[in-house]
């Protein structure tokens, strides 16, 4: 199977060098073209439209920012779905509202193509080892098309119901971490003044039942920014700040109050203005036991 990607984020990116690593015919396109260089000097090749992109695979694989994004890549002029894709896979991974992919398939469809959706849980580093956790919404024919591509990324893959459940799950999946990291930042903003080094916290904290999967991973990046560090975003503040806006927004729409979700958006929102916006959730947590030891950002 020849595999397009559109959308070379950068989990695009890793996901792109994952499957190349596997043997996949890759072929790429983004609107910023900066974000396509490493995956053409590893070798694939680059569409000059998404339309282009489509005519050149079997299945296209799309991650992109917003709701919006997704409407001009696949609706716009010259979009995925402008030409003959009869027969053609959507494989779409973006973390977004579920009426979005239900909309976006019944387009497909129409088109005479199949579609799932299948948003995943990780960062860069478990993309490029195949070690996601995917959440995909399709009927049973299209997951078992879509199966051997993503089983190649995630080490867990669930078949969570139709398209759009596999958008519910990933907001799901996605809410207590983001909350987390908050509360992280709270709870050691109770500690932090006895001055035991960041490093022995963290692993503390890892090592008790206060310590998600995540922190195993983490607690390093975490120790880096009590420190003084500043932590790159490999997922960051600001995509965050995106990701708990479609929880509310999917929230209000089905009749749902998420009152962490609000408080929480609220102190990342400060975060974000005070200049950490593009830096790595670790900087919340850090963000938070400063102010409360009266430092500032």
């Amino acid at each position: 199977m020849k595999i397009g990607i559109a959308g070379t984020g950068r989990m695009g990116a890793a996901i792109g060098e994952r499957l190349m690593a596997e043997g996949y015919d890759l072929v790429v396109w983004n609107r910023s073209k900066d974000k396509l260089k490493p995956l053409l000097e590893a070798g694939a090749a680059e569409a000059a439209t998404p339309a282009d992109l489509v005519s050149q695979v079997d299945a296209v694989i799309t991650i992109l920012t917003n709701a919006e994004s997704i409407d001009a890549v696949y609706r716009g002029p010259d979009g995925l779905l402008s030409g003959n894709v009869a027969g053609k896979l959507f494989i779409e991974m973006s973390t977004v509202r579920p009426i979005t992919e239900e909309e976006l398939a019944v387009d497909v469809r129409a088109k005479g193509a199949a579609m799932v959706d299948a948003p995943v849980g990780g960062t860069t580093g478990p993309a490029k080892q195949g070690m996601l956790v995917g959440v995909i919404g399709g009927n049973d024919e299209d997951v078992a098309r879509a199966r051997p591509v993503l089983d190649k990324l995630c080490k867990r893959l669930d078949h969570v119901g139709p398209v759009g459940a596999g958008a519910s799950f990933k907001l799901a999946i996605n809410l207590p971490l983001v909350v987390y990291w908050q509360a992280l930042g709270e709870a050691l903003s109770l500690c932090m003044h006895h001055g035991v080094d960041p490093s022995k916290v963290t692993d503390l904290m890892a090592d008790t039942s206060a310590g998600p999967n995540m922190m195993k991973a983490r607690a390093g990046a975490v120790a880096d920014a009590l420190k003084g560090e500043q932590v790159p975003g490999t997922f960051d503040i600001d995509s965050i700040r995106k990701d708990m806006r479609t929880m509310l927004e999917e929230a209000q729409a089905r009749g749902v109050d998420l009152p962490l979700v609000t408080r929480a958006l609220a102190c990342y929102d400060e975060c974000s203005a005070a200049g950490l916006g593009p830096l790595d959730p670790a900087m919340e947590t850090a963000y938070w036991v400063n102010k409360g030891a009266g430092k500032g950002s």
